[in-house]
């Protein structure tokens, strides 16, 4: 017999934390809808997600290399596929609700423009003086609002604590778990898992890229960043000397390990200390309490320095996303002197949002290759 939403619930409760979010807990839907048969609230949101559109749209989106640029490098979609299972991993130790953390993590990067944060930073300048743009916040603004799959009710009308995950640039004053009587000041601990758990996840895999497409050695990381020399002895020490490949995975391997290591030992000493019994305790914190030790944090900004350094501003990387940035802007403008040259349904959104917002949302929304496409279509042909 298949298992029951009841029983599932009945199971969370048998098996996580006291301070894990339960789904029987939840604060539901903006839109009230009739229970999932065989799963959890969150089980649900988590199917929503990799079922729409935006989630699709994620392969042919830019992480650090040019969408295309290469077979084996990582493409926001496999970035966030990375993500979710790390959050997963991090979850299960800690006794949280892994369908919500893997939820969050497999949203947090709908809302990413095309080729990556430059895309992102151009959206924003063009909207300075219309809200700007931020993919947090849009990525909310797609569950919310912007997917259309469903008959009666605009977004993938997710959880709220779904949604709650997704928003992580907030003044005090309008934290999304605030309300009258609750001052809340952080959110759940499945959330914060995904918020970490990205972090984690493109310091490897952003080396793995760098040293894949050359523009990386191992010899300036030996030199330059403690990380990667203790990942290295470690597996020199385990494994002796093995051929190139394997023994730059094995590194990088070691180093995502080291990390969700310190990140589980920190954080169940934390939220030990912290004394919290609940997951609206967890919100009453002052601080999060998922995060990495003091001194693998020092290891992590010297890593982040380095590459910055050595690979987001090598011109092999930077100048192509820079010229396809250039691309927007083009668009952008170009759109918003003929809007009847957006999609339909944009169209229709200018009506409620207005112009610049409507042309914004349809330009986040392109892949790479869809901004390339039209760029030459509307541009090249005149030359």
């Amino acid at each position: 017999m298949p298992r029951t939403q009841q029983e599932l619930q009945q199971l969370e409760r048998q098996s996580l934390a006291p301070y894990a979010q339960f789904s029987a807990d939840t604060r539901g839907r903006k839109y009230p809808e009739p229970p999932p048969q065989w799963r959890t609230e969150y089980q649900r949101d988590r199917d929503r997600v990799i079922h729409c559109r935006a989630f699709r749209r994620l392969e042919y989106k830019t992480q650090v290399f040019l969408n295309g640029t290469g077979d084996h490098l990582r493409t926001r979609l496999t970035h966030t596929m990375e993500v979710a299972a790390v959050s997963r991993g991090i979850s299960r130790a800690l006794g949280l609700n892994e369908d919500l953390a893997e939820t969050i993590a497999l949203a947090h990067d709908l809302g990413h423009s095309p080729f990556g944060h430059k895309g992102e930073t151009a959206l924003n300048r063009l909207m300075k003086a219309h809200g700007g743009f931020e993919h947090n916040q849009q990525s909310l603004r797609i569950v919310e609002e912007l997917e259309q799959k469903y008959p009666g009710f605009p977004g993938l009308n997710l959880t709220w604590e779904a949604r709650e995950g997704l928003v992580k640039h907030y003044a005090a004053q309008n934290h999304p778990s605030r309300r009258k009587g609750f001052n809340a000041k952080s959110s759940s601990l499945e959330a914060q898992v995904a918020n970490l758990a990205d972090e984690i996840t493109y310091y490897s895999h952003d080396l793995d890229d760098g040293l894949d497409s050359a523009l990386l050695s191992e010899k300036q990381l030996n030199g330059q960043v403690r990380l990667w020399r203790q990942a290295a002895r470690i597996v020199e020490r385990e494994y002796g000397r093995l051929p190139d490949e394997c023994r730059r995975s094995f590194i990088i391997r070691s180093i995502l390990n080291l990390q969700v290591e310190d990140v589980v030992t920190t954080s169940e000493e934390l939220i030990r200390r912290s004394g919290v019994k609940s997951a609206d305790d967890v919100r009453l914190q002052p601080k999060v309490l998922v995060r990495y030790s003091p001194e693998r944090r020092k290891l992590n900004l010297e890593l982040r320095k380095f590459l910055f350094k050595n690979l987001y501003y090598n011109p092999l990387v930077h100048e192509p996303n820079v010229r396809a940035v250039h691309m927007l802007d083009d668009l952008f403008h170009h759109y918003m002197r003929h809007p009847e040259e957006v999609g339909q349904r944009s169209r229709k959104r200018a009506h409620k949002v207005g112009r610049p917002r409507a042309v914004c949302d349809y330009l986040a929304g392109m892949t790479d290759r869809y901004v390339i496409l039209e760029h030459q279509r509307l541009f090249q042909a005149r030359k």
